[in-house]
């Protein structure tokens, strides 16, 4: 009898996912004494009788690994497996990400410190259904625009459904996950939020991602930062928490949360977002936050980066502090006063002070035109910063930093909310909570799901093999280069074996790159996509050329 030698290998390549089984299939054999599944109850796994070696045109049955757990073999000779779909469901390549970069166990860990609302969860709930199960199911959700919670939990169980568990298993019921949600709160969520955005952070250092240089001797990192809104279900308690903006009678149809995302303008990563309800005045809203980002995230504000902002004024206060631990680019509205206090240095740049709550900052100002194909943008560009080596940091080169805000928190929002459905008669993203509580837990599942995927893509392009012709030809493959959408698509589909999978992944992703740096320029701003069909109209044709930026005050 010809036979196969055992390896030692063999087990721990099985318990890692990713494999296939061959096995003859004279040798599949039913467990039971009599061969028959009693009563019609069919949930046993069918086992193997021989480990002959498998010849040239034997029927072979290739079985796909989907869980290793210990056997519960009953008297009349079914085999099944111990446990639940809810012990072995993982976020496969998503959570490998965040595992390597944060340490293995993470919401395992954050599950088991997680305290229940008793209240919502007793007894056969609990049993169907686990605290680190729905962390994940919480997330996943946030990623399939559309996709109710129950849904989430089916494409999580995915294949694990069809082991024949010794306790039946079936998705719990929306009752059930709404409960399950209360259950929870928004803390669990919020905990990996942070761990997740810390970790990113963390790649951001460890690793240099920059696409835009600025400064020669002592280059810094760049960020953006900008506000946005989300809209939430119109219920009594989100109005009351959250409110609208619009109108002074808070009558818009909708409330909204108004968020605040610090992002890598080189890679669009996420590195942290307070926030809040939406506020009537989006300038006093967006500066709230932002003291409270300064508060909860002091490592993001650092020597080594400068943050660009657009025209919502922070105050000649706020400005200061910022200025204290970190840079900045800020783009000032026409109605801000300065006050010049030096002649016009070499690069066309000056000196000037804005003073407002009682503090007087002074700042290098850099003004500037910008033409596309001969005709003129109407308005004067205004950014005030606090470098002022003119040497090191030229307003030229600072005038051209300042459009990666657009790339840093324009696009990255609209790519985010993408995965968010619209919902209602206006056009936006909306969550689908109904209560104050599970908007935060919702919002914080979104960002934390959102970064994930950012990672994995970060991971893509590592992968990525340069191209060999074209304007990138031999240029390292940049993050923003991998499809944020495609890679979301890509991952949705959460059950799956582990890391062997997740290699095939990048590798895939790595394949499918969009064309950046295209000089492209559009009549109109288009943030949110259209639900109806294109009319086509010439005045939102793209056209494709590049911007010239010419400095005011610039000496003849």
């Amino acid at each position: 009898m010809h036979v196969y030698p055992v390896s030692p290998d063999a087990a721990s390549s099985v318990a890692d996912g990713g494999v296939m089984v061959a096995v003859r299939l004279a040798d599949l054999v039913t467990p039971l004494r009599n061969g028959v599944m009693p009563g019609g109850d069919r949930r046993s796994a069918l086992v193997t009788g021989g480990t002959r070696r498998i010849r040239t045109g034997d029927a072979v049955v290739f079985c796909k690994v989907v869980a290793v757990a210990s056997a519960q073999v009953r008297r009349d000779g079914r085999v099944q497996a111990q446990g639940s779909p809810v012990h072995h469901a993982t976020l496969g390549p998503l959570e490998d990400w965040l595992e390597e970069k944060a340490g293995p166990g993470v919401i395992d860990g954050i599950a088991g410190r997680a305290v229940l609302r008793e209240e919502y969860v007793k007894g056969e709930r609990e049993r169907l259904l686990a605290r680190a199960f729905m962390i994940r199911v919480l997330v996943l959700v946030t990623l399939v625009p559309g996709a109710g919670v129950r849904d989430a939990v089916i494409a999580l169980a995915g294949d694990l459904a069809l082991v024949p568990w010794a306790r039946p298993w079936v998705p719990a019921s929306e009752r059930a996950l709404g409960d399950w949600r209360n259950a929870l709160g928004p803390e669990p969520l919020e905990e990996l939020q942070a761990v997740v955005l810390r970790a990113s952070w963390q790649e951001h250092e460890d690793r240099d991602w920059r696409a835009v240089i600025i400064g020669r001797e002592k280059p810094l990192k760049a960020g953006s930062l900008d506000g946005t809104l989300v809209r939430v279900p119109d219920t009594p308690a989100n109005r009351a928490a959250f409110g609208s903006v619009g109108t002074g009678d808070d009558s818009s149809p909708y409330p909204q949360v108004r968020a605040l995302p610090l992002t890598d303008a080189s890679t669009r990563g996420l590195l942290g977002m307070p926030h809040g309800p939406a506020g009537t005045d989006k300038a006093a809203a967006e500066q709230k936050l932002l003291d409270t980002a300064m508060r909860d995230y002091p490592h993001l504000f650092a020597g080594d980066r400068i943050w660009i902002a657009d025209r919502n004024y922070p105050g000649a206060a706020r400005i200061a502090r910022l200025m204290a631990c970190t840079h900045v680019l800020i783009r000032l509205k026409s109605d801000i006063p300065l006050k010049r206090i030096s002649k016009i240095l070499a690069d066309g740049s000056y000196l000037a002070e804005i003073s407002g709550d009682g503090v007087t900052v002074t700042v290098r100002v850099i003004e500037y035109w910008v033409t596309v194909e001969g005709q003129h943008v109407p308005e004067l560009f205004c950014l005030v910063t606090d470098l002022m080596d003119t040497t090191e940091y030229p307003a030229r080169e600072l005038a051209g930093l300042y459009k990666w805000r657009w790339d840093g928190s324009e696009t990255s929002l609209r790519e985010a909310k993408a995965s968010l459905r619209g919902a209602g008669p206006s056009a936006g993203p909306m969550l689908r909570s109904q209560s104050p509580d599970l908007v935060r837990q919702e919002l914080a599942a979104w960002a934390a799901a959102t970064e994930m995927t950012r990672g994995v893509a970060r991971a893509a392009a590592l992968a990525a093999v340069p191209a060999r012709k074209g304007r990138r030809a031999g240029m390292r493959v940049q993050a923003r280069q991998i499809s944020h959408g495609r890679a979301r698509r890509a991952l949705t589909p959460a059950s799956r074996p582990r890391r062997p999978r997740r290699t095939a992944l990048t590798r895939e992703l790595a394949k499918h790159r969009t064309v950046i740096d295209r000089n492209r320029h559009r009549p109109r701003k288009a943030k949110c996509a259209s639900t109806f069909p294109r009319a086509g109209r010439a005045d939102t044709a793209t056209r494709i050329a590049p911007a010239v930026i010419t400095l005011a005050n610039t000496p003849a």
